[in-house]
C-alpha cells in the first residue's frame, strides 16, 4: 500500500481538538508517525485544510434494481468527489434490502468502490410494513443499521420491536418520520402549493411521525435516529426530548439549510424531495437546531433520478443528489457566515455520524483508518451538474455559487479523488 505525505496543511481534527499547520503521514492504510523512507506521493497542502473524511448517514445508491440512476461504483465515485469516505446505503432498492443475499450483493460490489459502504437492512419485507424481516439474519450478513427509509414503518409494534433488537445487536435504527395518511403531496403545503395548484404535503405529516418515534424511544429507553428533519416543529420536539434525556439523535440535509419552497416557483422537479423544501422559518430553525446541538448531523439523502424521470414536474419521483455539494453548501451557509466553526461543522459531518453508526471513522488520530479530505476554504465555484461524477444530475444546488472546494480525498490510504 502506498505511502503518502501531505505537508504544510491546516489540520482540523475535532476529536483531538486540533487546528494547526502541520504534516500528515499515511502508511499501510492508516495515519502514521513520520517515516524516513521516501513517500510514493507527496502533496503540498499549503493553503488547504485537511479534515477527517465525511460520513454520510443517508445515501440512496439505487443498486440493485435501478442502476440506470446510480450504482454502487458510480455512487461512491460521487461520494469521493465530495469528500465522503463512508456512507450508509438505504434499503429501498429493488429488491429491498430485506434478505441476506441482497446484503451480500451490495457488500461484495462495494469492495472495489471509492468509499466505505455500510448497509441498512429493512425492518419489514419490501418496506411494506406487513411482515418483519429476520433482523438476526440480516445482521449476520453484515448490515450496519435498520430502517425502512423511503417509507415510514407504519406498524408501530414492528418499529418498537426493531428498536429493541437493534439495541441488542449494537446498531442504530434510522427513522423516516412520516404519517402516510397525511403525506402524498408534491411540495410543502402552503403558499407555493396553492400557487402551483398541486397537492401539498403538510409539515404535520413529518411532525406526527417524529412525535411517534420520540414516544417510542422515551417509553422503552431506547435510541432512535431521526432522518432528514425539515420542520421547525420536529426540531422543537427533538430539542425538548433531549432535555428530558431521551436517546434521540437527528440529521438534516444541506438543502434544508440553504433552500426554501420558493425554489418550486420554477416548476423544476429537481427541487422536489421528501420531506419537501419548507418555509424560511423552517430553514432558519434547521440552522438554529444544528448550532445548538438539537440536530446532530448533516446527511445528504442523496437520491439520484434520471433526467427523463425528472422532466415532468408533477409526476416526477421525489429526491435530489447531494454528495458532491454537501460540504461546500454546508460550509457556505454555516462557516462562511460565522454561525459555526470549521471544527464544529466537521463534527456534524464526520465525527458524530461515525459515532452514531459505531464505525471506526471521523478522526485523524495515529493508527486510525486513513480517511481524509483536503479542501480549499477560499475557492468559490458555480455548481454545474454536468461535471458531477455520478450518473444523475438532479441537483437542487445547480447554478449556485458555493465557497470551499474539495480538492483531494483519501479512503483507506488510497487517493480516490484528486483535483489538486
Amino acid at each position: 500500500m502506498s505511502k503518502i505525505i501531505i505537508s504544510n496543511v491546516r489540520i482540523v481534527d475535532p476529536e483531538n481538538d486540533t487546528d494547526s499547520i502541520g504534516n500528515i503521514f499515511i502508511k499501510d492504510g492508516v495515519f502514521s508517525e513520520p517515516f524516513d523512507d521516501a513517500a510514493d506521493t507527496s502533496i503540498d497542502g499549503t493553503g488547504l485544510c485537511a479534515v477527517p473524511g465525511l460520513v454520510d448517514l443517508h445515501v440512496h445508491l439505487r443498486d440493485p434494481g435501478q442502476t440506470y440512476k446510480e450504482d454502487i461504483i458510480t455512487g461512491c465515485r460521487s461520494a469521493a468527489a465530495g469528500g465522503v469516505t463512508s456512507l450508509l446505503a438505504m434499503p429501498n432498492t429493488i429488491p429491498a434490502v430485506d434478505s441476506p443475499e441482497t446484503v451480500a450483493y451490495i457488500l461484495d460490489k462495494a469492495k472495489n468502490a471509492d468509499a466505505h459502504v455500510y448497509v441498512v437492512g429493512a425492518i419489514t419485507h419490501d418496506l411494506k410494513s406487513k411482515t418483519p424481516t429476520d433482523i438476526d439474519a440480516l445482521k449476520k450478513a453484515g448490515i450496519s443499521a435498520l430502517s425502512d427509509d423511503g417509507r415510514p414503518v407504519e406498524n408501530t409494534a414492528f418499529m418498537a420491536a426493531a428498536m429493541k433488537k437493534a439495541y441488542e445487536l449494537g446498531i442504530p435504527v434510522t427513522a423516516h418520520c412520516e404519517d402516510p395518511y397525511l403525506a402524498g403531496g408534491k411540495v410543502n403545503e402552503g403558499r407555493i402549493s396553492e400557487m402551483l395548484g398541486v397537492k401539498g404535503m403538510p409539515a404535520a405529516a413529518e411532525d406526527t411521525g417524529t412525535a411517534r418515534e420520540i414516544a417510542l424511544a422515551e417509553a422503552y429507553d431506547l435510541p432512535i435516529h431521526i432522518c432528514h428533519v425539515s420542520t421547525a416543529t420536529s426540531a422543537a420536539m427533538i430539542r425538548d426530548a433531549k432535555k428530558r434525556g431521551v436517546k434521540v439523535t437527528a440529521e438534516t440535509a444541506p438543502h434544508y439549510i440553504m433552500l426554501t419552497e420558493s425554489q418550486l416557483e420554477k416548476r423544476d422537479a429537481d427541487y422536489r424531495m421528501n420531506p419537501p423544501l419548507r418555509t424560511e422559518k423552517d430553514r432558519i430553525a434547521m440552522i438554529e437546531a444544528l448550532c445548538d446541538g438539537t440536530i446532530d448531523a448533516i446527511a445528504t439523502d442523496h437520491a439520484p433520478h434520471s433526467e427523463e424521470e425528472k422532466s415532468d414536474f408533477v409526476n416526477a419521483p421525489n429526491g435530489s443528489i447531494g454528495m458532491e455539494t454537501s460540504f461546500s453548501a454546508s460550509y457556505t451557509v454555516l462557516v462562511k457566515s460565522g454561525k459555526m466553526t470549521l471544527s464544529q461543522l466537521i463534527r456534524k459531518m464526520s465525527c458524530i455520524p461515525a459515532n452514531i453508526l459505531h464505525i471506526n471513522a471521523g478522526s485523524l488520530s495515529l493508527g486510525r483508518p486513513a480517511d481524509l479530505m483536503l479542501f480549499d476554504p477560499n475557492e468559490t465555484w458555480i455548481v454545474d451538474p454536468d461535471k458531477f461524477h455520478g450518473k444523475s444530475k438532479n441537483s437542487p444546488f445547480k447554478e449556485l455559487t458555493l465557497t470551499s472546494k474539495v480538492k483531494l480525498t483519501v479512503c483507506g490510504g488510497k487517493i480516490v479523488f484528486n483535483e489538486i
